[in-house]
């Protein structure tokens, strides 16, 4: 009996053993088949997760954001201890002490499971087979991707170090909301940093990586409260905190950002603008999309934010002027119905209308009156009234095109339901009025300025709204100039022998084109005969540009042009002398900053600085060199010394000259009605055939800015519409605050050359000591020769008008053919002769 039982025992442990054997050598076969051709998890330990990139200000503060991904990316050693301590029991107790896979923790996982009914459901995987899984294997649940995920568990285990696996987990596991990792969470619950977050607050963070939609503070709270508590209660057995903490915790309410309970941190930023989105279209441009939006990039931008408040509210102004003009209501077309009407607020909210005007709201029509209307207004507690006399400035545009009759009463544009934009009305000594309609004009337009020196742009609006259009027209919309691409045509004839005093016939043209006949016109209709050069663009005069372009060559114009960067390439076409080629208004101003800075070549940049996600500099706009900068100590009263290498793009005196003559148009000329500021300012108008755009760009000893203003589909802005007078108010509302906080001076007289009195009607030269209002002096270059072109005469080569004398008082006989002159640089130059009219086209600006 003893040795058949003895027998017995010895087959069974036998038939274990084998078991066991064959158990063992199946599951090492199954490992082996799939551990061949798994991912590489080296690469790891050189991952950097995709971060958030973000723009500041010159003063260090966040501006905007940009991310596919929203993530911190925070160090380990940063991350608070509550914080992983939190997860770690939430996920992972055993993850300090296994090899990357926890067979205990399965079975207690499943214990839990089947004890709360699946109320407790802990992870089975461990957070390095988590971090597999996020990082190399696919989220599909199978026998075979979990074999891989625990393969490569192990293998990451022995290559990298327990912290350095959490890091990744930390800042790679999606918590909901567009976040990635617990830094972005933390902002986006509860706008708090992570060393700012209480015991309760962790503890719902590692709640979500599970299913995070599903335990939703709000839409899901009662089940985010009891897993929040659970996951309170495994910290406290885990000694991480007491049972009392945990209890208290557990008994907190769930303030979150979502429950409205914490400002969004979107909020404490400002609405994105067209400067910060214009930043992302050239970096995305310049380091790819990947790395500008994933690579934790951040952006020194040049703005400056109070000009740019301001020159948001120039623009809006001049814009808004002429929308009322117009006296058309044409409102938000958008309304709520009357189920939503019983919940306004909340239906309000959810509204897409612009809210990145300053000083304007959403609100809805609540009710009618006989002669007023009854609003609620979004962020206001209590119900406001639009009165009569708000509208009877506008009629209503009707679905049909057609226009209602001039509005008596508020229901003569409103109805019950109406979403509107509103805004209060102060009495001149501040106190309110009454709150007043307000809509997104249909004309457009755009501003820019920028320091002359350093090609800093400062302001940059594109747009009356950016949440109405992101489309930047300062960069993005190409436009007509005008008359302010003139200065190019008067650069090149300053270059080429021309002087401010040299006559121009302002006569009548006539061109014929393969297009027709082009008979270009002074915006007055009046010809003035002999003109001295200043005069021409002082006034603005069509013909004498049309003749200086003509008697040097469009050919020479575009060369020009192209040097300053207006166009590439410009048409040699002579109706191009006159604006009729389009480009942007970012061109125009960086082009305008090289005659305000005395000729050198200025690149503009909305960016300082980029530095990369490990604080290196990976672009710097300023490649200046300062000679003094590695000194221990400078002299008293000396300051450092930058070497600059710009490009030089004309001559000194050739900018002087010109920057003079375009203080002719703000002092006496087309824009003198509009710009007057306390310190020298130079600049043009330009206004389009049919005043399609209206232009001004002009600029200070230190600031160049420039305006545009007209329709995205261009049409006619009317018979009044002028450069000076659209544009002229917003560079003077804008300009006279940018004085006040960066001065400006007198132009600087570059060495060289010599003041010259000349009679600005006649351009004759006068004595040293004349004087009264027709004297103006001229800068004229050192040198016997420095005077030649004194009392030149040009035609152009076209026919002169019979009723205007060919010759008159302080003219000279300039003959048809070739002159010789002496040039910018001071050497003998031949004016060339005229131009052919094999390349003109049609057109005709002013």
């Amino acid at each position: 009996m003893v040795r058949f039982v003895g027998s017995f025992l010895g087959a069974i442990f036998t038939a274990v053993t084998l078991g066991i054997l064959f158990a063992a050598l199946s599951i090492g076969g199954i490992f082996y088949m799939y551990s061949r051709d798994l991912p590489s998890h080296e690469s790891l330990a050189q991952y950097t997760p995709p971060t958030i990139s973000r723009i500041y200000s010159g003063e260090g503060e966040i501006i905007d954001e940009f991310a596919k991904e929203r993530r911190l990316f925070v160090p380990i050693e940063d991350i608070p201890d509550l914080v992983k301590e939190a997860f770690i029991s939430a996920e992972d107790k055993n993850f300090y002490t296994h090899h990357g896979y926890d067979v205990g923790g399965m079975a207690a996982a499943f214990r839990d499971a089947i004890l709360s009914r699946g109320r407790e459901v802990r992870g089975a995987s461990t957070i390095t087979q988590q971090v597999m899984k996020n990082f190399l294997l696919s989220g599909d649940r199978t026998g075979e991707r979990k074999i891989k995920e625990i393969i490569l568990a192990t293998r990451l285990e022995e290559s990298l170090s327990k912290d350095k696996i959490l890091e990744l987990y930390l800042n790679e596991i999606f918590l909901g909301q567009n976040s990635y990792g617990v830094a972005a969470a933390a902002q986006t619950y509860f706008n708090k940093p992570l060393t700012a977050l209480t015991a309760g607050e962790v503890a719902y963070l590692a709640t979500l990586p599970k299913a995070p939609s599903e335990m939703h503070p709000v839409r899901n709270k009662d089940r985010a409260l009891e897993r929040r508590a659970y996951v309170l209660n495994r910290m406290a057995e885990d000694g991480y905190i007491t049972p009392e903490v945990a209890k208290a915790e557990a008994a907190t309410p769930l303030l979150t950002v979502q429950n409205g309970d914490f400002p969004a941190f979107r909020e404490a930023l400002p609405p994105r603008s067209y400067f910060t989105d214009e930043i992302r279209r050239q970096l995305s441009t310049t380091f790819g999309e990947d790395e500008f939006f994933a690579g934790g990039l951040s952006i020194r931008a040049t703005v400056d934010p109070e000009m740019q408040v301001v020159a948001a509210a120039a623009l809006r102004e001049a814009l808004e002027k002429y929308d009322r003009s117009q006296g058309i209501w044409r409102g938000t077309k958008k309304a709520l119905t009357a189920e939503e009407l019983a919940d306004w607020r909340s239906a309000l909210a959810g509204v897409e209308v612009p809210r990145d005007v300053a000083g304007w709201s959403p609100a809805v029509v609540l009710e009618l009156g006989e002669t007023d209307a009854t609003i609620g207004i979004e962020g206001q507690p209590d119900e406001a009234v639009i009165p009569a006399k708000d509208v009877t400035w506008a009629r209503k545009l009707e679905a049909d095109g057609s226009l209602g009759r001039k509005a008596k009463v508020a229901a003569d544009l409103l109805a019950v339901g109406d979403v509107v934009l509103v805004r209060q009305v102060t009495n001149d000594d501040g106190s309110f009025e009454r709150w007043s309609l307000r809509q997104i004009p249909e004309v457009q337009g755009a501003f820019m300025a920028m320091d002359v020196y350093s090609g800093r742009v400062l302001s940059m609006q594109g747009g009356f709204s950016y949440q109405e259009s992101v489309f930047n027209r300062t960069t993005q919309a190409t436009r007509q100039p005008g008359s302010s691409f003139k200065p190019f045509v008067y650069a090149a004839a300053l270059d080429s022998g021309f002087t401010p005093g040299t006559i121009v016939i302002d006569a009548p043209i006539e061109v014929e084109t393969a297009q027709g006949l082009w008979t270009p016109k002074n915006a007055s209709n009046k010809f003035y005969g002999p003109t001295p050069l200043r005069t021409g663009i002082e006034q603005s005069r069509n013909l004498m540009t049309v003749r200086v372009a003509q008697e040097i060559g469009m050919e020479k114009v575009a060369d020009y042009a192209e040097r300053f960067g207006v166009y590439s390439p410009m048409q040699p076409f002579l109706a191009n002398a006159l604006g009729a080629q389009e480009t942007t208004l970012f061109k125009m101003v960086a082009a305008y900053s090289m005659f305000a800075n005395g000729g050198e070549r200025v690149e503009p940049t909305l960016v300082d600085r980029v530095q990369d996600r490990f604080g290196r500099t990976v672009y710097r706009h300023d490649t200046r060199i300062c000679q003094d900068c590695n000194a221990t100590t400078l002299p008293a009263g000396q300051g450092l010394t930058l070497r600059s290498e710009r490009e030089r793009v004309m001559d000194a005196i050739t900018a002087y000259q010109l920057t003079s003559m375009m203080q002719g148009v703000v002092q006496r000329g087309t824009a003198s009605g509009s710009v007057n500021l306390p310190v020298p300012v130079a600049g043009k108008t330009g206004t389009t055939n049919d005043a399609k755009d209206v232009w001004f760009i002009g600029f200070t000893s230190n600031i160049a800015a420039g305006c545009y203003i007209g329709y995205d589909q261009p049409r006619s802005l009317g018979g009044g519409a002028s450069g000076g007078g659209f544009c002229g108010p917003v560079f003077q509302k804008f300009m006279s605050e940018a004085v006040k906080k960066y001065g400006g001076s007198e132009f600087r007289v570059p060495p060289g050359g010599r003041f010259v009195k000349l009679d600005r009607f006649t351009g004759a030269l006068l004595p040293d000591d004349a004087s009264g209002p027709n004297v103006q002096p001229e800068y004229f270059r050192d040198g016997p020769d420095g005077l030649v072109g004194i009392g030149m005469l040009v035609d152009g080569g076209f026919a002169m008008g019979s009723n205007l004398p060919l010759f008159a008082y302080g003219e000279s006989d300039g003959g048809e053919g070739e002159a010789t002159v002496t040039t910018s640089s001071g050497e003998t130059a031949v004016i060339p002769k005229k131009a052919d009219f094999g390349t003109l086209s049609s057109g005709g600006l002013y």
